[in-house]
């Protein structure tokens, strides 16, 4: 991949991750549920998420589900009800602060990493985003998956960087409240938002 065309999607990239999404939304209430070094499970997933959507379009996969209406609204409902669902959970979540004796009691690293994985990889917005995208930045005329490869690390090292500043800023900001109201309160807050991104994506349209 020359270095211009490199420059310019590590560019996109940054934008790519900074806009606001549920990936942004489930970073920042794990890091206030279960504390910074717990909750780089969920960004593992949520990375885990975008390395598949990356195979799916680089298979050619993409192409199938931008296609074909009926795959593509099954995965969107799919994805709206999952949101929808980790919403609920986040409003019941228990309003007690995060202290290091309460670990047992918090989520294990295998749901963290399953639940952000899933965030991402039922998103069918973010398959038919990156099918637009990424063939921008390839040359059909070079080998095809080490220019994917390339992407999907920068894309990844991106992420990383953006949700590990979300998780931490909750992790150390959010967290440090011990009053039952408030962090009843945050739970609420994150679980509307939850429940904001899968209505948002139930009312996407493919142009």
């Amino acid at each position: 991949m020359p270095l211009d065309t490199w420059l310019t999607f590590f560019v996109a990239a940054w934008l790519i991750s900074l806009s606001p999404g549920p990936g942004a939304v489930s970073c920042m209430a794990a890091g206030q549920r279960v504390g910074y070094r717990r909750a780089l499970w969920n960004i593992f997933g949520l990375q885990m998420g975008i390395v598949l959507i990356m195979l799916i379009c680089a298979a050619g996969l993409g192409a199938l589900l931008a296609a074909s209406q009926t795959l593509f609204m099954a995965i969107k409902w799919a994805g709206v009800a999952y949101l929808i669902w980790l919403g609920v959970q986040q409003w019941r979540a228990p309003d007690a602060p995060l202290t290091p004796d309460a670990k047992d009691a918090r989520d294990t690293p295998g749901q963290l990493f399953l639940r952000a994985f899933l965030i991402n990889a039922s998103n069918p917005k973010g398959i038919v985003f990156m099918l637009a995208v990424l063939p921008q930045f390839i040359d059909p005329q070079l080998a095809q998956w080490p220019q994917y490869a390339i992407c999907a690390a920068t894309l990844v090292f991106t992420d990383l960087v953006v949700m590990s500043g979300y998780t931490l800023l909750a992790a150390r900001v959010l967290s440090a409240l011990r009053d039952p109201g408030h962090i009843r309160w945050l739970n609420r807050g994150f679980g509307s938002l939850f429940i904001g991104a899968g209505l948002l994506l139930a009312g996407f349209r493919r142009h």
